[in-house]
C-alpha cells in the first residue's frame, strides 16, 4: 500500500503508546512495600515480565479466561522468586493491582509529539487487547483520549487480535476502508501480522529493537513514525 493514502491510523495501547512495563513496576512497589516488604521487586518485576506477556498470549488465544490470567502471572511470578503466599492474598493484590495501575500513566517518549503531528493529517484510532475498564482509565488519565476518534477493544469485538475478527469490527466503528488505514503496535504476531493477514498495513513498533523480517515496516521510536506518515 502507498503510505500517501493513508487516512485513518490505528494504534496498540500497551507496550506502544503506554508504557505498561513502568506502570506496572511502580504499581506493584507501591503493593509489595507496604503490604510484603520482603519480596525483592527486581527480582519479581524479572521474571513478572515474560510470565506476564506468555499468559497474555495464552489469554490472546482463549486458553485462558480474564480471571486466570490475571491469578496466573502473579502465582507463577512468585512461585518462580520462591515466595510462598497464599491463594487469598494473591486474589487480594491482584485486585489492587488492578485499582492502583491507572494512577501511573507513564507513556513512551514521544507520545504525545507524534499523536500532535499525526492528528492534523489522520483519524487516530486504538485497538486494544486489554480489559476494557482499565483501558478506558489509561486513555483518559494519561490524557490521551482528545486524539482519538474512536477505542476499539477485545470485550466489544468479542474477539482478540490476531483475530481478523477485531479488525474487521474496528473499521466498521471508524467507518474507515483497510486499504487507507495503518496499524501500529509492539507486537509481531498480534498488530502486525494480525493486521497484515486482515488486509491492513501496518507497522512494529520495534522499541527493544529485536530482530525482525526485512519485509517488515519497523521503527525503534515513536518519533521515527515520520519517516513513514
Amino acid at each position: 500500500m502507498r503510505i500517501d493514502t493513508v487516512k485513518d491510523v490505528f494504534f496498540d495501547l500497551d507496550h506502544t503508546l503506554w508504557d505498561f512495563d513502568k506502570n506496572s513496576k511502580i504499581t506493584f512497589e507501591n503493593i509489595f512495600t507496604r503490604n510484603h516488604p520482603a519480596v525483592a521487586i527486581d527480582i519479581f518485576i524479572e521474571n513478572y515480565i515474560p510470565i506476564n506477556q506468555a499468559c497474555w498470549k495464552l489469554y490472546q488465544y482463549d486458553k485462558i479466561t480474564h480471571q486466570q490470567l490475571r491469578y496466573d502471572r502473579l502465582k507463577l511470578s512468585f512461585d518462580a522468586i520462591g515466595y510462598e503466599i497464599s491463594d487469598a492474598e494473591i486474589d487480594l493484590i491482584s485486585q489492587e493491582y488492578i485499582d492502583l495501575l491507572t494512577e501511573n500513566n507513564h507513556l513512551f517518549d514521544g507520545t504525545f509529539e507524534i499523536l500532535e503531528y499525526l492528528n492534523k493529517k489522520y483519524r487516530l484510532h486504538v485497538i486494544t487487547n486489554g480489559f476494557a475498564h482499565v483501558q478506558t482509565k489509561k486513555i483518559n488519565n494519561a490524557n490521551l483520549k482528545p486524539y482519538f476518534a474512536t477505542v476499539t477493544n477485545s470485550e466489544m469485538a468479542g474477539v482478540k487480535k490476531p483475530n481478523p475478527i477485531i479488525f474487521e469490527y474496528a473499521l466498521d466503528l471508524a467507518k474507515a476502508k483497510k486499504e487507507s488505514s495503518i496499524m501500529i503496535g509492539d507486537s509481531i504476531e498480534a498488530d502486525v501480522l494480525g493486521a497484515l493477514e486482515a488486509g491492513i498495513d501496518a507497522i512494529y513498533f520495534n522499541e527493544t529493537k529485536q530482530a525482525v523480517p526485512h519485509d517488515i515496516k519497523q521503527v525503534n521510536h515513536l518519533l521515527e513514525l515520520k519517516n513513514y506518515l
